[in-house]
């Protein structure tokens, strides 16, 4: 089986894990280490029920950060469990809690109308901000490639996939070995231009 494959399965089957054994006990050893880190992944639960029309963008912006990291995973929370991220629409600006925080943490995501109204695109936004909560901070100027960049490239701009830098730094933040420091940063990211 394919390594790209191989590590696609694991990742869905995670909350499997017995059904993905057989297929780890016949991988190489290389792809029985990215298997182990894919399973050992923190996992972030949200809650975006106070979030009324930002469901398709939340869940795009989820998607595109548990596509492009590894060691951590964002799952919405049931109706009424815990939630380490707590994500609700507001009508001024973008905001968010300076992350990384941890199992068990709160963090808060504040997806502001504001941004929608003067033309700044929804995903871009919503992953933008589940960015400061994984410990990324504005990196204001910076071009479009960089969803970290925010508001300052301009309405334009449509990427919502952090790039390769940010993406290690996430990676970085939720490492095995640094799973259990301290939970968040605490700073509120305001996104205005």
């Amino acid at each position: 089986m394919p390594y790209s494959i191989w590590l696609k399965a694991v990742s869905i089957a995670a909350a499997a894990t017995l059904a993905a054994a057989p297929a780890a006990n016949a991988a190489s050893e290389p792809e029985r280490a990215a298997g182990a880190n894919a399973a050992a992944a923190v996992t972030l639960y949200y809650d975006d029920s106070r979030a009324g029309g930002w469901e398709v963008a939340i869940a795009a912006g989820v998607a595109l950060w548990n596509a492009n990291v590894d060691n951590v995973r964002l799952v919405e929370a049931a109706p009424g469990a815990p939630a380490e991220i707590q994500i609700v629409a507001t009508s001024g600006w973008p905001q968010a809690t300076l992350g990384p925080v941890r199992p068990g943490g709160r963090s808060r995501v504040e997806l502001g109308s504001q941004a929608v109204a003067q033309g700044y695109d929804k995903i871009r936004i919503a992953a933008h901000e589940i960015g400061h909560n994984l410990g990324l901070p504005d990196t204001k100027p910076g071009p479009c490639s960089q969803l970290m960049s925010g508001s300052s490239p301009g309405t334009a701009c449509r990427n919502a996939v952090p790039n390769a830098a940010e993406q290690a730094r996430v990676e970085s933040a939720y490492a095995p070995r640094t799973a259990s420091r301290a939970p968040a940063d605490g700073r509120i990211m305001v996104d205005a231009p």
